[in-house]
């Protein structure tokens, strides 16, 4: 319904508020409604009436107050009522709505038409005229003729509305706990705001929640609302297999009273326990206490118990996915950060032997080596300097194919002693230009040690680890050894498929790094210390490369180290080929000298 300037409603309304302070009787007849009322913008009543006062012991005068604080007729979400009313006054355009008011010890569900008051020209609607009237409702399987309804039948209906404080008190929390929920969705705060406003609303000793993921064996309590005079309990643990109680709460998503254990006493202690869910599915559990023992639940509790659970269950959905999103989206960022600060690094360590070349050969092409012997070393230099270059580029081309997914290998036998003697050969002379001692242990076995894997890479694995240890020591030394773990055959027949594995271990006496940095070393893109890295140079992709490429052999890479200049410890695993044959204690002894 639209007011408009030939519309005479307005007119018989100002009218009518000249000729009556308190009632609106003869707007009734007027408009052939059974409620009708006038409010101003603040909910304060300028005139109240309906036919039904008197089965409601309503009285007018104590309604139309000016402070309205006794509330004597009032809806229970009065947030919402308000911000409609202002909401009507702004707009101008009425609305029909339906409402549950609190009235006395009744909870009745009106339905209502909110008009506007037009005001005189220029000035602002500040009055709203409500006409309304009480929705049916079923009483004991037939539905109540409002129109043709007897004092008898309307005296029924109003007691089937009856209801306990506790459930006027419920529906007020509902309110309460659904605003907070999206005023928030921080899943802790959630928590903490449902325990406290169920607590101090019903005036609970107790009330507890237990968040719960499927698959949990116990729950603990993680939020907590308690009276001064009883002792906390935050932090305790129940195992659902000890409860049957909360196991079946939690599938059959009903409430019910249960005796529960509280940590600080023997004592047992009453509680209404149920789960909140989300799309049927359980995420946590409610305890309130109960004081006494002759507290019963209506069927009208339950529901407005579940009502509770499903909106608290999807808030907390709701708040657990947003807390999701929110790592990855912190995850995202860190990714792109650590990539940025990658690429300014690699830009530096391509930089720098790329100038030195440039240099380096234009120096000989300008003629400012004299002699052939100062030729040769500036030749020599810029193809040190052009190897280095080949291998950060290298690098990054294997990042590349493991981050597609391409990184395919060939794997074939191996000899042990054979890509020991290879990493020796190249890493021995930088550990002697350091002052660093250099050894290599093999195990005393009576034929040669063969693995299972691709030699190319192997080697890289190890030139790669065992060049980190040279680079981060600067006294000490290095040790290189190798060790094995024979598997079992399930029957004498019966070759393994994987007869074992050889460890392979590379120590160094080095910097070390600290406990709470270590996690960092396999993550890719990712530098313990950048400062650090461009002190030492490097693009530290070189771990992570050697883990994927052991694990796409079918080992394991581990880091270990007791923190910052206490050396460091890098073990790689692969499959071995064969079982080798332990040699004699006499065997041992001439292998040995």
């Amino acid at each position: 319904m639209t007011i408009t300037a030939n519309n005479p409603l307005p007119k018989l309304f100002s009218q009518n508020l000249e000729s009556t302070n308190r009632s609106t009787d003869g707007l009734l007849l007027t408009l052939a409604s059974e409620l009708v009322y006038i409010q101003d913008g603040t909910g304060r009543y300028l005139t109240f009436d309906w036919q039904y006062s008197e089965l409601l012991d309503l009285i007018t005068e104590r309604i139309v107050d000016a402070l309205n604080e006794n509330e004597i007729f009032t809806p229970v979400d009065k947030v919402a009522y308000l911000e409609g009313l202002q909401r009507i006054l702004t707009t101008l355009v009425p609305e029909r709505v339906q409402c549950w008011f609190k009235c006395s010890q009744y909870l009745l569900e009106l339905e209502l038409t909110i008009t506007p008051i037009m005001p005189q020209l220029g000035e602002a609607a500040t009055t709203v005229l409500v006409m309304g009237r009480l929705l049916p409702s079923p009483v004991h399987g037939k539905e109540v003729n409002q129109a043709a309804k007897t004092p008898s039948q309307l005296e029924l209906f109003l007691h089937s509305r009856k209801v306990p404080q506790l459930l006027v008190q419920y529906q007020k929390l509902l309110n309460q706990i659904t605003r907070n929920i999206w005023w928030t969705l921080d899943i802790d705060v959630i928590w903490q705001q449902t325990v406290d406003s169920l607590g101090q609303t019903l005036k609970l000793e107790r009330c507890i929640f237990f968040p719960y993921q499927p698959g949990d064996s116990k729950v603990r309590v993680i939020a907590e609302y308690h009276q001064p005079a009883f002792k906390p309990i935050l932090g305790s643990e129940i195992e659902i297999s000890s409860e049957p109680a909360f196991a079946q709460a939690l599938a059959t998503l009903e409430p019910m009273v249960i005796e529960m254990p509280i940590q600080t006493n023997s004592q047992q202690h009453r509680f209404l326990l149920f789960a909140t869910n989300y799309q049927d599915q359980a995420n946590g559990l409610v305890g309130l206490s109960l004081s006494s023992e002759e507290i019963l639940i209506t069927e009208t509790e339950i529901e407005l118990i579940k009502e509770l659970a499903d909106q608290l269950g999807t808030a907390i959905a709701h708040a657990t996915l947003y807390k999701e999103l929110e790592y990855a989206r912190q995850n995202a960022e860190e990714a792109s950060r650590l990539k940025s600060e990658f690429l300014a690094n690699v830009s530096h360590e391509i930089h720098t032997p790329l100038n030195g070349m440039i240099g380096f050969l234009k120096l000989i092409l300008e003629g400012i080596a004299d002699d052939p012997e100062e030729q040769m070393e500036f030749v020599d230099e810029a193809l040190k300097l052009s190897l280095h270059l080949l291998n950060l580029l290298n690098d990054i081309l294997d990042i590349a194919k493991i981050e597609a997914g391409k990184m395919e290998l060939d794997c074939s036998p191996v000899k042990l002693q054979e890509l020991f003697s290879d990493v020796e050969n190249f890493t021995r002379p930088q550990a002697e230009m350091r002052n660093l001692s250099f050894q290599m242990q093999m195990p005393v076995t009576s034929d040669e040690i063969i693995v299972q894997g691709n030699y190319q890479r192997l080697l890289q694995v190890m030139l790669n680890l065992v060049g980190n240890a040279i680079k981060f020591t600067h006294e000490g030394g290095i040790t290189i050894s190798a060790d094995w773990v024979i598997k079992k055959g399930k029957g004498k027949s019966s070759k393994p498929q994987n007869p074992g594995m050889v460890k392979v271990k590379v120590a160094d006496t080095g910097i070390g790094v600290s406990l709470d940095k270590q996690d960092k070393l396999f993550q890719l893109f990712s530098q313990v210390d950048g400062s650090r890295t461009r002190h030492y140079g490097g693009t530290g992709l070189g771990l992570t490369i050697s883990q994927k490429l052991v694990e796409a052999m079918g080992g394991e890479v581990h880091f270990y180290s007791l923190g910052e200049g206490l050396g460091s410890t890098v073990t790689f695993t692969v499959p071995l080929y064969q079982q080798p044959v332990l040699c004699s204690p006499s065997e041992c002894e001439i292998e040995s000298q």
